[in-house]
């Protein structure tokens, strides 16, 4: 389903684009993978991370975001309302995020065998926006994203 390598699979060029699903997409927030948690089944981890940052303060804008129709559009809506997050959210985040991936985890066999695909080498999310969750545009960010993947991987002793 998933290539062993992402080489050359996606790409522009000034005539065309080439595209095909990424090797490690499983491990994507984004990625097409349901996950069922707090009693609730979201369509994305990415959906469900932004939902739970409202569910209890403001379950209009919750709501909103499970409706969405992609997990960039959920996002979109969390993010036009970064004014009503409850005040201890980024205390929290990070474990709401493990929480999240876990669930994936457990809920998706191709989740699991790409995590075991991923060794012991160290998993980087590669966004060149996102500094907390990734790398950012300097290569320098947090890269949690990847950090909490590899926890789970470690604690669920995937590697080869």
């Amino acid at each position: 389903m998933y290539p062993l390598s992402s080489n050359g699979l996606n790409k522009e060029t000034k005539t065309a684009v080439y595209f095909f699903t990424p090797a490690f997409h499983p491990l994507d927030s984004f990625s097409a993978h349901t996950v069922k948690i707090w009693g609730v089944i979201f369509p994305t981890a990415e959906h469900a991370y932004h939902w739970k940052k409202f569910a209890k303060t403001r379950p209009d804008i919750a709501e909103k975001i499970l409706a969405a129709p992609s997990p960039h559009t959920a996002k979109e809506i969390a993010d036009a309302h970064k004014v009503n997050l409850p005040k201890n959210w980024h205390d929290k985040k990070v474990f709401i995020m493990e929480e999240i991936f876990r669930a994936k985890a457990k809920q998706h066999t191709d989740v699991r065998e790409t995590l075991k695909r991923t060794g012991k080498r160290q998993i980087v999310e590669n966004s060149p926006v996102d500094d907390f969750w990734g790398t950012g545009p300097n290569k320098t960010g947090k890269n949690v994203t990847g950090q909490l993947w590899m926890k789970i991987r470690n604690e669920q002793k995937f590697q080869k």
